[in-house]
């Protein structure tokens, strides 16, 4: 390519056996308003025929790398690792961009050379249902991102996420370890770096699919543990927070009647080395993480208008 061709902007898209929905993504990547981007698609073994389909997408700016990655996370670090545009940005493959969003993304970048991290805003849709998934506009600095994604204040999701490809690269990518949770996993070692900008801007949509990971009812207790571990000074730092979340999540379960998710819950939790939590401990950790949960979104309200997620 000549150089005024070179993409400003790199999408990567992991996919597995979602034929119909990856090509549903592409098209909205292709219908981008921004002309200037490359958009890798990382195929992680399909045996849909999501190659062939790709295939005849006569596009130059459509790379399709195929392969087994082992996984979401190590598909996404192949196409950071081949992009070629210095801003890198995620969109699972059965989510859709809006035309506007790479436009709005770089446009950010170009506003603030400084600027390292964007999460955007969005619309969730399942079961028909539309929720506006919407954070204020606001600079989180390194101690406030880490406290609202500790404390789940803010939004955020993998296609929401936006970032200069030097810094990715220097924190190390994703974690292939993780499989749930690897969104907030990556921005809790981005804010040990560097803050992060939160648009208001909806520039996409987020489609819940039957074989989403972050959409099962089950092994929420076990996923937050993995986070855990990963993050060990969070209990230091919080320790209130991890057993709210381990509470929460069971609280929900049973008053949703599902009693077999709730005791698998906990007995993931009482296993595990990063949690371990008696029945008196979620209760006191419920009660004071959720008060504290409430003072960081009265800081947060307070200063930018925030919505709680």
């Amino acid at each position: 390519m000549a150089e005024a061709d070179e993409p400003l902007i790199t999408v990567v898209t992991p996919t597995h056996n979602r034929r119909e929905k990856v090509l549903r993504a592409v098209e909205s990547v292709l219908a981008q308003s921004h002309t200037r981007f490359e958009h890798i698609v990382v195929d992680d073994g399909s045996t849909d025929g999501t190659a062939a389909a790709l295939a005849e997408i006569r596009d130059p700016r459509l790379i399709y790398v195929g392969a087994k990655w082992r996984g979401a996370n190590a598909a996404r670090n192949a196409g950071i690792e081949r992009a070629r545009a210095p801003i890198v940005t995620f969109l699972d493959s059965d989510d859709v961009f809006l035309p506007n969003r790479l436009e709005h993304a770089l446009a950010r970048f170009e506003e603030n050379p400084s600027l390292e991290v964007l999460i955007s805003s969005y619309v969730s849709l399942k079961g028909g249902r539309a929720t506006k998934c919407a954070n204020r506009e606001a600079w989180l600095g390194p101690s406030m991102l880490e406290r609202a994604l500790v404390a789940q204040t803010i939004f955020i999701a993998g296609s929401a996420i936006t970032v200069r490809r030097d810094a990715l690269l220097a924190i190390g990518g994703y974690d292939s370890d993780v499989t749930r949770m690897q969104d907030r996993e990556l921005l809790l070692r981005f804010a040990r770096r560097c803050g992060a900008l939160l648009s208001e801007c909806v520039d996409w949509e987020k489609h819940n699919s039957q074989n989403s990971i972050s959409g099962r009812r089950d092994g929420y207790v076990e996923a937050y543990a993995n986070l855990m571990c990963k993050h060990p000074y969070i209990a230091e730092a919080y320790p209130d927070i991890p057993p709210y979340m381990v509470a929460r999540q069971l609280i929900a379960d049973l008053l949703r009647g599902r009693l077999p998710e709730a005791f698998a819950g906990y007995m993931a939790n009482r296993s595990s080395e990063a949690l371990g939590y008696s029945v008196s401990q979620l209760v006191r950790g419920y009660v004071c993480g959720r008060r504290w949960r409430q003072g960081l979104y009265d800081e947060f309200r307070e200063k930018f208008g925030a919505r709680l997620a």
